[in-house]
């Protein structure tokens, strides 16, 4: 099962090939070309019933795995270079970080349920030349030594409910989620400084195009990165200004829009709930339902027939 927003995946890296690896039959993942292209995947592996050697070798490339562990792994054995380096017990909600270039394997003797977050060193260049900030060298980590990193586990979990719903993966979710881990990442682990700062909002026409932009694609396909281009504007500037002049972030402006969209619906049409939940955009009802309750603290069926006493 593949939530991919890409095109074309990139053997052994992530997804199904990366879980083939591990001994997994299926792997779900999503990717994002959110900056120029480049490439930013997370993968939800889980081996229920290891084969007991080594991992299969991942080709070697210039990026970086970042790995949270949601199952406690006792004992795990790490590679590097064909050479042990550590054997630590790695607690649920930990991270470890892994060079591509130094060929990472571990020995697969225990059941694992896992988040791999892949970014590539385009990824890393492409965020630092949008942040106008000095490109990152190399991401600084202890081979087989965890991190208890709050932030990584904090964006992880919110995407792991994506992983297990693809049908329901917004494009906007998507990229405003994997951008944040990429920041995130490049900040913590590899010391990029942004020069640049958001001094206000977006400008009236900007808030306005961006706006339409957003609303008229119901199904969420429109990139982040198409959006910013339309302002004239980097992603992560874009970002930001958003959410300074909206008071949120672009995804949750949308789910926003679409509520309001299907209140008109609901007190100005009889269609039916199944009907009002496509055209606003939702995947289903099951999915219009909830994201309904969660704005409005009740069921679309239950607002209706306050509206229509």
């Amino acid at each position: 099962m593949t939530a991919s927003l890409a095109t074309k995946t990139p053997a052994h890296t992530y997804g199904r090939d990366l879980g083939v690896n591990f001994g997994a039959d299926e792997a779900a993942c999503i990717v994002t070309r959110s900056l120029h292209s480049a490439e930013i995947a997370v993968t939800e592996l889980r081996v229920d019933q290891p084969h007991g050697r080594l991992s299969d070798p991942i080709p070697r490339e210039d990026g970086y795995m970042l790995c949270l562990m949601l199952r406690e792994i006792p004992n795990n054995v790490y590679f590097e270079e064909g050479r042990q380096v550590s054997a630590f017990s790695l607690p649920a909600g930990v991270t470890t970080i892994h060079d591509l270039k130094r060929d990472p394997l571990a020995v697969m003797d225990k059941p694992i349920h896992s988040l791999l977050w892949y970014l590539s060193r385009a990824t890393l260049d492409a965020l630092a030349d949008h942040a106008n900030a000095p490109r990152v060298d190399e991401l600084r980590y202890q081979p087989g030594v965890a991190v208890n990193d709050e932030t990584i586990r904090q964006i992880s979990l919110a995407v792991l409910p994506a992983l297990q719903t693809p049908e329901q993966v917004s494009r906007l979710f998507a990229d405003h989620v994997t951008m944040a881990f990429a920041a995130h990442a490049a900040h913590a682990y590899g010391g990029m400084q942004s020069v640049q700062r958001v001094k206000g909002g977006l400008a009236p026409w900007q808030e306005r195009r961006s706006k339409e932009m957003i609303a008229a694609d119901r199904s969420g396909a429109t990139s982040l990165v198409a959006v910013a281009e339309a302002c004239g504007l980097s992603v992560g500037y874009f970002s930001r200004a958003f959410r300074k002049t909206t008071g949120l972030a672009p995804h949750t402006w949308l789910q926003h829009a679409r509520v309001e969209r299907a209140m008109t619906m609901l007190r100005g049409t009889d269609k039916s709930l199944s009907e009002i939940a496509l055209a606003g955009g939702f995947s289903d009802q099951s999915h219009f339902t909830r994201v309904f309750t969660q704005r409005v603290g009740m069921s679309p069926g239950a607002w209706r027939r306050i509206c229509l006493r």
